[in-house]
């Protein structure tokens, strides 16, 4: 079972993100659909039953506190294969404030799986595979101005992912409440 360790994004927030993709330059690619939008705070891979068992148990014995996250900056990764053409262009953005959860989590898990070498809170909200002109359009992607989106995580969850041909579907295996 392909499985991660993701925060969901509430259905108020991930509307306003929906607005914000309309503002999006044209490209040939796909945006991430609303109900998929999340921050994968640890992607574990390809995992056997057994093995889920004991990470769902070391999962539980996390005690973090709610805490409010922020949405607050727009981003890209780019391969920078070159200035007119790039294979895929990944349009992100920051969330803050979600880095000690992480570490507690890869702390927990960190005799089952290795430790992540860079944490960078980021939701993908689209995936671009094509555009007509590359330095223009990231201009136009710098150029977008993103109001603060701000919200309370009060859990995180184990989750899984079903790759088919129309994109991934994402399942709660085991939901994590924050302690009050």
């Amino acid at each position: 079972m392909r499985v991660f360790v993701a925060v969901d994004i509430p259905k108020n927030i991930r509307e306003k993100i929906k607005k914000l993709q309309k503002k999006i330059p044209e490209f040939k690619g796909k945006f991430t659909e609303a109900e998929n939008l999340h921050l994968t705070l640890k992607f574990l891979g390809n995992v056997n039953e057994e093995k889920i068992e004991l990470v769902k148990e070391k999962l539980r014995s996390i005690k973090i506190k709610k805490f409010e996250s922020v949405i607050d900056e727009i981003g890209f990764f780019d391969n920078r294969r070159s200035d007119k053409y790039t294979k895929q262009i990944v349009i992100w953005l920051h969330m803050a404030n979600c880095e000690e959860l992480q570490k507690e989590i890869d702390e927990k898990l960190s005799d089952l799986f290795e430790k992540e070498k860079r944490f960078m809170g980021h939701l993908t909200i689209a995936r671009v595979k094509d555009v007509k002109n590359k330095k223009e359009f990231l201009g136009e992607l710098n150029e977008i101005k993103l109001d603060k989106l701000k919200f309370l995580v009060e859990n995180f969850k184990l989750k899984k992912s079903v790759l088919s041909r129309e994109g991934p579907a994402y399942e709660d295996i085991s939901i994590y409440n924050t302690i009050k």
